[in-house]
């Protein structure tokens, strides 16, 4: 038997602010449990739902040493869906409204959770063979593995992992504040090590030190060795490249499906959805006050609406997306400009456009359901996960070749009949008009296509279970 610890600062059901918690919450769940027994590690938030805080049982608590500072640990831990979950308790430090909040006081709570979750570690009846650490606020678990606790014995011989979800986030701060509330001596702060350009960078502090570096797609591992999509560690990247892969991320099969999604109005399978589909969109329209006709071209987002999500490309052409035979839902919120932008083509073209400017779960698996297209042209994308939920709906996405849109969509080619979406190559606002023109062209006049295309998007699997295979194999292997 394997034993692996995911450590990480949120996971679903309990806490979630992007898709990192969906990567903690659902892969281990899919693990082959004959020969892996994986357990999660999160903080023991304020805001972790009731229902699940009154199932958790206190185990045991001590006190450790942050720096100069003495502080409380207390364990819970908690059964769901077959998966033991730990839950590091502090109220000093996750007691606040949000799980994130001011960098400064976030990198001294992260520097906490790092060292209280190897400190755990004796008395919980588990130890790890393998502890892998989710994104900058466990970037310092590795260091901490390395630096104090190899004096203990218990401790050697655990191998460590460093998933970067999001190269963009990396914990910095300056080098005197985070010594202090550290207490990792001056050896740590240098080049090699924890420094990067005069500041401690707590990611790249993990990247270093970790046995291994996986990242969200095979694309993505290769773009962030350049300096555009390497955020000034490039370098770095290319340094340990012998020790870097891509695994693609998966989405809950269960809970995106079609087929028996309760969210949705109209329910279909790659059987039906020729017959059962455009319910899904005549519905959705009467819901929003858009026009009627289950025949028009319905193009959807969803999205935080900021600058990476490639929506400065969809400002530049916005006029044109919005033609007369369109239709363009958009659900999300984000930056004011572009929050103010969908607003004012709703007020503009009111019939065929709709702003949802908030994010509401129900309201995204209809648009999944109910569009025929779906767009992401993003500036750059680990991995991205609602290209994944599009194709298990049956709505194509249209997509910019960069990270993992680049692994999971394959472009149509109309002369061999392949591929599952459309997808275009340079970061530019007119390149992204006429792959959307082509795909209209593709669905009013080459219907029988568009609906093979479908079958192939449906067919498609980017379930956890393939993730999983890849994992293991790694963990095999380390």
């Amino acid at each position: 038997m394997k034993n692996i610890l995911f450590v990480a600062s949120e996971s679903v059901p309990f806490i979630k602010t992007g898709g990192l918690a969906d990567v903690v919450g659902s892969l281990p769940k899919n693990f082959n449990k004959e020969e892996f027994d994986v357990r999660v590690m999160i903080p023991k938030y304020q805001t972790i739902p009731e229902e699940y805080r009154n199932r958790m049982y206190y185990k045991t608590h001590f006190y450790i040493n942050l720096a100069w500072r003495s502080q409380y640990v207390g364990i819970f831990e908690l059964q769901h869906e077959g998966v033991t979950f730990y839950f590091i308790d502090n109220e000093y430090y996750f007691g606040g409204w949000t799980p994130y909040g001011e960098i400064k006081w976030d990198l001294e709570k992260f520097a906490f959770f790092c060292k209280a979750s190897l400190s755990a570690l004796p008395s919980l009846d588990f130890r790890p063979d393998i502890i892998h650490c989710h994104d900058w606020q466990t970037g310092l678990l590795p260091v901490y593995l390395k630096d104090v606790f190899m004096q203990n014995p218990y401790y050697h011989g655990i191998k460590t992992i460093m998933t970067i979800h999001n190269l963009k986030f990396q914990g910095i701060y300056d080098m005197k504040t985070v010594k202090d509330f550290t207490g990792l001596s001056a050896y740590y702060f240098a080049p090699d090590k924890l420094e990067a350009y005069g500041d401690a960078n707590y990611l790249k502090g993990g990247i270093v030190y970790a046995d291994y570096v996986t990242t969200v797609s095979e694309t993505y591992a290769q773009e962030i060795k350049t300096p555009f999509y390497g955020e000034t560690l490039d370098g770095l990247i290319r340094a340990r490249s012998n020790c870097l892969t891509g695994i693609v991320n998966g989405i809950d099969y269960e809970e995106y499906n079609p087929k028996t999604d309760k969210y949705i109005y109209q329910n279909y399978d790659a059987r039906t959805y020729r017959k059962e589909k455009y319910k899904n969109k005549l519905a959705l329209q009467n819901e929003l006050g858009m026009a009627q006709n289950k025949d028009v071209f319905m193009l959807g987002i969803v999205s935080r609406l900021t600058d990476q999500k490639g929506l400065d490309l969809v400002d530049c052409v916005i006029e044109e997306i919005c033609a007369t035979d369109t239709q363009f839902v958009v659900l999300g919120t984000g930056t004011p400009k572009y929050e103010n932008l969908f607003r004012h083509f709703e007020w503009k073209y009111k019939d065929r456009v709709s702003a949802n400017i908030y994010y509401n779960n129900e309201r995204s698996h209809k648009i999944y359901a109910a569009c025929d297209a779906f767009l992401m042209p993003s500036l750059f994308e680990p991995c991205g996960l609602s290209q994944l939920m599009s194709l298990r709906y049956g709505t194509l996405p249209i997509v910019r070749e960069t990270g993992g849109l680049k692994d999971t969509v394959v472009p149509y080619n109309e002369f061999e009949s392949t591929g599952t979406g459309f997808s275009f190559c340079n970061y530019n606002a007119h390149e992204m008009l006429n792959t959307i023109r082509y795909a209209k062209h593709i669905y009013y006049d080459r219907r029988r296509e568009w609906n093979k295309m479908v079958d192939r998007a449906m067919a498609a699997d980017f379930s956890w279970k393939n993730s999983a295979v890849k994992y293991e194999a790694l963990y095999r292997r380390l």
